[in-house]
Formats: C-alpha cells, structure tokens, sequence
C-alpha cells in the first residue's frame, strides 16, 4: 500500500504502483523518493507514518513526520518554517549518536514541513511494562546506565528534551525485522500524545542504517541498546505556526514542576527520567504516586508485595524527582557518578581488619598487577590478584582461601589492591565496588550477584563464569573464583 499524506484526503490508501492518488491526485511520493506505506502515530500537532526510501537500492524503512501548519498568517508562517529549519540542524548534529535517530531529511512540500527520519525497530519500554509487568532493580539500574549518557550528550548540545517517558525510549532490537505488509488492523496513538514510533512492526525486511553519511557514529553491539526518540521540538514549531505562545512542551504526569510553568532545565529532564523509573518499578501511573496535599512522592507505598529497592537506588531516585530544581542532580555526569561512585569511606568487600587479626609480613610486589589492569588484561589481573591474595596468607597460588583466610587478610594490602583496580578500571572494578554494591542491596548476597552479574555459585568451569573485559557490570571484578567453602560472604561482606 501507499498512503496519501495530505491532510483531509479521505480515501489515503493506494496501491504501490501508485504515483498519484486516485482520491485528492497529488503526488504520494515526497521529493519522488520517500514512499508512505501507513500511519503509525497521530499527536495534536500532526502525523507520523511508516515509509521506505526507494532511492536506496534495498529501500531500507524510514519516518515521515508531518507538522500541521494551519496559520494563514504569512509573517507567523515563515517564523515556523525558519524555526523548523534551524531545529532540523540540531536534530541532525543530535543524530550522529548511535542512539538517537539519525534526520535524512527535511524539506516542505504542499505547504506543509516534513522530517525524515530512521526507523527504529524494537519496542518502547511502554510496551514492554504492559508485557513483563514491572521492572526489577536490575533493570533500572542498566537503564539509567544506558540512557544518562544520552541525555549527557544533548544537554552538552544545549539541548532539552521535554519529553522523556517510557513511550519516547525504543529498545532497538537488532535481530527484528519490520513487517510492512498491509495490514488490516492499523492503530494509531491517542491525539494528546505526541509523535511517536508507538505502533511496533515487525518486518520481512533487515532494517538498515539509513544514513550512509554518519561516519562518526559509534558502531552498534548486538545488544538491545535504548534509543531515545521523539524530541519536543515538533509542538514548538507547530504551536508557533499556529500562533500560539507560552507552549509548555511534554506530558504532564512526566513533567516537572518548572516545566509545567514553562521553564525547563537539564533537571527538568531528569526529572521525567525518574518519573519514568518510578513508573517501570511500580507499573502505577505516575500521578496516583505523587502526594499532592504534601507535595511529595510516595513511590515506595506501590511497589508490589514481597519487592523492595536497595537504599543506593532509592536515594538517587529520590533526588532525581526532587520538586526544587536546585535540590535535584543538576546534570547527567553528577547521577552517573553516583551510579558508579565508591566513597572512601566505604571499606572493601573484605571486613575492616581489627587489631588483634593477622597483619602478614609479606611484602607484595605490585608490579606485575599494575602493568596488567593498564594494559586491560582483565582476565590475567584477575588471576595475579588470586596469587596475590595467596601469598598474603601464606598460601601456594591457587590455592583456595577459606572463611578463616579470608579474616586473615591484612586491610593495608586489600586497599593497595583494590586502588589498583579501581584506577585502571575508571571506578568500575575493586573490592570497594563491590562493598558499596553489596551494602546497597541490604547485604543479601543473591541479590548482590544479581546486581554484578555473578552465578550465585561457582561452576566448575570458573572461568566461563566471569566475564573479563571493561564493558562487564560494573562491580563484576575480580572475580570471587578464589573463594572456597560455603557462607563466605558473611565473613568478607
């Protein structure tokens, strides 16, 4: 199918080897390149429909989105389409991350403005609550890992989103392919929300890089990373086409407060991103959690029964939805860091050593340990920090050491160690890590190996166990492949 564009057609559907449409009888191509297959959104400031861009040999899908222009007013009118052209650099500059749609093209054609952009393929996590119901603390942490980054980057770009919301973040799916044969059963978004991809197609075709210009993009893993669509930039300009001023951008249950008043910061987006993990824990709307009579939220009276949030998380996401601005994260970095921060104060996995314990004599050699973690050999790093672990309690390297081994182990060494790992890892790896992890998640230790991707036991296939390079879960080395016996977190928590 082809579908017809124009605002009011009322008979849009054609065959594919249309050229114009047997209803209105304009042309359904934009700028004889870009072919409609089918509405997949619809938001009070115009429509967003699947397409395929037959000038590229595999006719890879892309995005068409309309912006209604309905000022007849010429002077407001060229205001919009000047606006809608110095957004579109932005967009384009936005697009070179990997995970952000890339813009193809934008241009204006029967009087009104389009955006051509890359189709994502896979789910918004909207979708994925209503399938797996709510998320768990893993979950959250991972994507407050994934998507910081993204938001770091567009507000390093004097960029605000105004609409972060689990509809509006894609977990792109590398192994699905879009499905665009007709479909009888086409479904559109709720007018008040927003232009989105919120109608997930799955294909007959490979979706594709769309953009053969992006040589600064990072290259994608196979894993199913988040992308972040739908920035706010389409109410602005429409709303300005239209005459209108004061527009507040976004959804109201995901806003903050400022935002509502027509102020937004960087925080404002932080804001809605915590809103956004409140909602994936609970599956509760986010209004029916805000105590309005106190002005505060009260998330935690909705998490379902039996579940509970490490006091690590729920602090962050506490300050994240902070209803004053100035006592929120104020950028990005800062909640990464306290995602990925080991405080001083906090002591190793190993307990603090008291006085009457065994201070080995032994004098370690750090050498080897130091040029292998700086040259990322995670895997033989990890295998010197077992050898040195050893000699610390006069064992022969590879030897196992047990709970009374364990109590054994001088702190002044640990720490040594543990630094190591810490600096050549950028905060990722070190036994102080771990600790700050494993008093987060209440020091139960299942949840704890939860957390930094550990089998609850050891296999005897040790080494198939770990995974030994920098992008591993944070906390996840060194590995505990060294630890023999039962219960032998309660002596090294």
């Amino acid at each position: 199918m082809t579908y017809c564009v124009i605002p009011g057609c009322i008979s849009p559907q054609n065959p594919d080897s249309a050229k114009f449409c047997s209803n209105c009888g304009y042309k359904l191509r934009l700028k004889d390149r870009y072919r409609p297959l089918y509405p997949i959104g619809r938001g009070g400031f115009g429509r967003t429909f699947l397409a395929v861009d037959e000038d590229i040999p595999s006719q890879p899908h892309c995005v068409i989105k309309q912006f209604y222009l309905e000022s007849q007013h010429r002077g407001v009118s060229q205001k919009a389409i000047e606006l809608f052209h110095q957004e579109a650099v932005r967009l384009d500059e936005l697009g070179k991350h990997p995970q952000i749609p890339s813009l193809l093209a934008h241009f204006e054609q029967n009087e009104q403005l389009y955006l051509i952009q890359e189709w994502i393929a896979g789910q918004t996590l909207s979708k994925e609550l209503q399938q797996q119901q709510i998320y768990n603390e893993k979950q959250i942490w991972a994507l407050l890992q994934d998507i910081l980054p993204v938001l770091q980057y567009i507000h390093q770009h004097q960029v605000i989103h105004r609409d972060i919301k689990p509809e509006n973040i894609i977990r792109r799916d590398s192994s699905t392919k879009a499905n665009v044969a007709q479909s009888p059963g086409i479904s559109y978004s709720s007018p008040t929300v927003p232009l989105s991809q919120n109608l997930i197609i799955q294909s007959q075709r490979n979706p594709r890089r769309l953009s053969s210009n992006k040589t600064q993009r990072l290259p994608l893993t196979e894993s199913k990373e988040l992308v972040l669509i739908d920035f706010g930039i389409a109410k602005f300009i429409t709303d300005t086409a239209n005459g209108q001023t004061g527009t507040v951008i976004g959804t109201p249950e995901y806003m903050a407060p400022e935002q509502i008043r027509g102020k937004a910061f960087p925080a404002s987006d932080l804001y809605s991103l915590g809103v956004t993990c409140l909602h994936l824990l609970t599956g509760v709307p986010p209004l029916d959690m805000h105590d309005s009579l106190n002005n505060c939220w009260v998330w935690r009276d909705f998490l379902p029964s039996g579940k509970s949030v490490s006091k690590h998380l729920g602090n962050i996401l506490d300050k994240l939805v902070h209803n004053t601005v100035k006592k929120r994260y104020q950028s990005a970095d800062q909640v990464l860091q306290a995602l990925n921060s080991t405080s001083p104060a906090i002591q190793p996995v190993i307990h603090a050593c008291a006085s009457q314990r065994l201070i080995s004599a032994v004098d370690l050699d750090y050498t080897r340990l130091q040029d292998l973690l700086a040259r990322k050999k995670w895997q033989d790093a990890d295998q010197e920090t077992w050898d040195m672990l050893c000699q610390l309690v006069n064992k022969t390297p590879g030897y196992y050491l047990n709970k009374q081994d364990i109590a054994n182990l001088p702190c002044d060494q640990l720490l040594k160690i543990d630094q190591l790992w810490i600096n050549y890892s950028g905060g990722r790896f070190g036994f102080s890590v771990q600790s700050r992890i494993y008093e987060a998640v209440g020091e139960d230790y299942y949840s704890f190996c939860d957390c930094i991707s550990w089998p609850v036991h050891n296999s005897h296939l040790r080494d198939q166990d770990f995974d030994f390079q920098l992008q591993a879960q944070v906390g996840h080395l060194p590995s505990r492949r060294w630890v023999g016996g039962f219960d032998w977190w309660l002596h090294a928590g």
